[in-house]
């Protein structure tokens, strides 16, 4: 029986590089280096924390030493330093609000070995008070975690005739004397918290800048500007000794334990603006390191000794996972930029 004959199947032709004309050269290398470009974020998000760290990891600080949020960020330092077994370098990189120091970071390697401490003036206020900002606050950051909230607080010289905070919306309406309030800097959180309640309430009054909480303080308990607001860890000892009265914070709740009332349980349900401090990386430092600095700092801010020093400081340890933050960072970034808006504050 003869076997039917069937035609081979065509040899597959071989294509040499060097038969390719240049411009098929340069085409198929540009397309094989897309594919791997696009497969180096998922490759780098895949990436495991296993052995994260091994060297030491630098945390900046983006103000002067000594001042709260340094302290903050050497009592977080020292707590991952006994929990990682490598040291947390605190590196002091102050000027323009916070904002060097962030911007420091947004440009290093996404290693997760740069760190910043960031807080809200560097990365919920700045990109609407700043015009020339060297950063995106979230397009260059990684959220890693909050670490701490403190409250503002509105206060008054004791003179002044009202006791809580309808009855001070209902004087500064009626009584130009009382039309004017003092910050404790241009642009801050706590200058743009009353801002944001003058908008809300629909009361008129012009903030009076100072240099600090130091000067506001001195110059309240003098009775020389009857108004003022600034960060409640400042307010602290004024309040102990019956120098001004306190008239609401701005949390949204008091966390102090010492029966402040807030401005949301004063007939602005749902109104909170607490400044913050919060641990962020470059974009794209691979997800399981964010995750693991995000989980271990939650660890350490409760651990009772590092909970004692931040009460020291007027600081609440309320963390928040890197998802939670980027969330609160983009509500917060809307808020705040609206506040700046509505108040016409500039800054050069």
């Amino acid at each position: 029986m003869t076997r039917p004959r069937f035609p081979l199947p065509a040899k597959p032709r071989m294509t040499s590089s060097k038969t390719l004309s240049p411009s098929r050269r340069r085409a198929l290398g540009a397309g094989v280096a897309a594919i791997a470009a696009g497969l180096l974020p998922a490759f780098a998000q895949a990436q495991s924390a296993d052995g994260y760290p091994n060297k030491p990891v630098r945390l900046i600080v983006p103000f002067a030493a000594g001042g709260p949020t340094d302290i903050t960020g050497r009592v977080i330092g020292d707590a991952l330093t006994r929990k990682w077994g490598q040291p947390v370098v605190i590196e002091n990189r102050a000027g323009a609000g916070g904002t060097l120091g962030a911007a420091v970071v947004a440009k290093a390697p996404a290693d997760g070995y740069t760190l910043v401490l960031g807080v809200t003036g560097s990365h919920g206020i700045a990109g609407a008070l700043y015009p020339k900002l060297p950063y995106d606050p979230q397009k260059d950051f990684e959220p890693v975690s909050r670490a701490v909230i403190y409250a503002n607080a509105i206060l008054v010289s004791t003179d002044v005739p009202a006791k809580n905070l309808q009855e001070l919306i209902a004087l500064v309406k009626r009584d130009v004397n009382y039309q004017t309030y003092g910050t404790d800097g241009n642009g801050t959180a706590s200058h743009l918290t009353m801002e944001m309640l003058k908008t809300r309430a629909g009361f008129p009054s012009q903030a009076v800048q100072y240099k600090g909480a130091s000067p506001l303080l001195t110059d309240i308990a003098g009775g020389f500007v009857k108004v003022g607001i600034t960060g409640l860890p400042s307010a602290e000892a004024f309040l102990k000794t019956g120098k001004v009265r306190l008239i609401a914070v701005t949390t949204d709740r008091d966390y102090t334990g010492n029966g402040y009332p807030t401005v949301a349980d004063q007939g602005f349900p749902g109104f909170a603006a607490a400044p913050w401090s919060g641990v962020f990386a470059p974009k794209g430092t691979p997800k399981a390191i964010v995750d693991k600095i995000s989980r271990d700092i939650a660890e350490v801010v409760q651990i009772p000794e590092v909970k004692k020093q931040f009460a020291t400081l007027g600081l609440q340890p309320l963390p928040l996972t890197s998802e939670e933050f980027g969330r609160s960072l983009a509500e917060e970034i809307s808020n705040w930029s609206k506040a700046v808006k509505d108040s016409g504050v500039k800054v050069d």
